[in-house]
């Protein structure tokens, strides 16, 4: 298994397009491309599972993406967590 995210909400918060999603490691995984479905991506705020594990995004802002602002993170091995992005309407 690979580095896989999955989008599991998505809402407007006044003028932000919102999507909400986890993503999840394989043992020897250290991050990969979250997907966010968002036309324009103005920032990420990663949740990591379990205590002390890093997760930092490896990404300029603001993201314009073909592959939907595809935001690339780093994580430590194996870390599965939650995700939230902002920024402009939902592709």
């Amino acid at each position: 298994m690979a580095f896989t995210s999955a989008i599991t909400q998505r809402d407007v918060w006044g003028s932000m397009a919102v999507s909400i999603g986890t993503f999840t490691n394989d043992v020897s995984d250290e991050g990969g491309n979250i997907a966010t479905g968002l036309n324009r991506c103005y920032g990420l705020i990663l949740q990591p599972g379990g205590a002390g594990n890093a997760c930092v995004v490896n990404e300029t802002f603001t993201a314009n993406g073909l592959d939907g602002s595809a935001i690339t993170i780093v994580t430590d091995a194996g870390v599965d967590g939650n995700w939230l992005a902002f920024g402009d309407q939902h592709t």
